[in-house]
């Protein structure tokens, strides 16, 4: 996969299809590899940009401090040197806080976002969970520990007992992580630390809201915090699902994806 230097950093990323120019941007489990399903679908209409962020996958992984600001302004450079200038972008979880700073900093280069089980401001459960998982991993060292005890805040009660061959997947993809355990930690740090609540009236583009009714990351909570807040928003509510409700209702979440994505025009 091509590589571009953004300031002091190597961002791995894929470029592919043409069209609508659509950047995806992965939350804090994981790299671009998150978004394989949807870049395949979504390459035969519109040019795809995913990547690393820093800190995961291929692109550089320091220890040092890091917030979700840092983030969007690697993502801002991309999209700069790779010549979008205007972009419907895309964000799960941590990649939708992001998606936001970009959103309100280079309104310029935001056609429409999509914001996946993400937040503007933790709740108080959120900020749990999210604590809970980087202790584990801050006390054993082991990413596969990590997954152990995290998987099951991924996804609804029911798809966990439904599906236990899905669920040893994602925690296998999880415990066999090779990034810098020290990137998780900051970048979890980093969540902790994001709000942008108060600024969320200054989004002016259109913005579609996807949420699992049963998250307890990105609780429904977080999602009506987003939803009064942005008032060119439309929310959808994935029933019973938590926050990969991508991979419990991924069928669902293309159709609605795909109808978005018509709906919206890049100039």
């Amino acid at each position: 996969m091509p590589i571009a230097t953004v300031g002091r950093y190597a961002l791995n990323y894929v470029d592919e299809g043409q069209g609508p120019p659509v950047v995806l941007i992965h939350g804090l489990a994981g790299d671009l590899s998150a978004w394989r399903p949807q870049i395949a679908a979504l390459r035969e209409r519109h040019r795809v940009i995913a990547f690393d962020n820093r800190g995961a996958g291929g692109s550089t992984q320091v220890d040092e401090p890091i917030s979700t600001t840092d983030l969007a302004r690697d993502t801002i450079s991309l999209m700069e040197h790779l010549g979008v200038g205007r972009a419907h972008v895309i964000g799960r979880s941590m990649g939708g806080a992001i998606a936001q700073i970009i959103a309100l900093e280079r309104p310029d280069l935001v056609a429409s976002l999509v914001l996946c089980a993400s937040f503007a401001k933790l709740d108080p459960l959120g900020i749990r969970v999210l604590t809970n998982m980087r202790q584990v991993l801050e006390w054993r060292g082991s990413w596969a520990d990590h997954a152990h005890h995290s998987v099951q805040n991924f996804v609804g009660s029911e798809f966990f007992n439904r599906e236990p061959e899905q669920i040893a997947r994602i925690e296998a993809l999880i415990g066999g992580e090779t990034r810098l355990p020290a990137c998780y930690v900051r970048q979890n740090h980093a969540c902790l630390d994001h709000d942008t609540l108060a600024r969320l009236g200054e989004i002016s583009c259109p913005t579609l809201i996807l949420a699992g009714s049963n998250d307890p990351i990105c609780s429904p909570t977080c999602t009506q915090w987003m939803s009064d807040g942005i008032a060119n928003s439309t929310t959808v509510m994935f029933e019973g699902c938590s926050h990969f409700f991508l991979m419990e209702q991924p069928r669902r979440f293309m159709i609605l994806l795909n109808e978005w994505l018509l709906k919206q025009t890049i100039y």
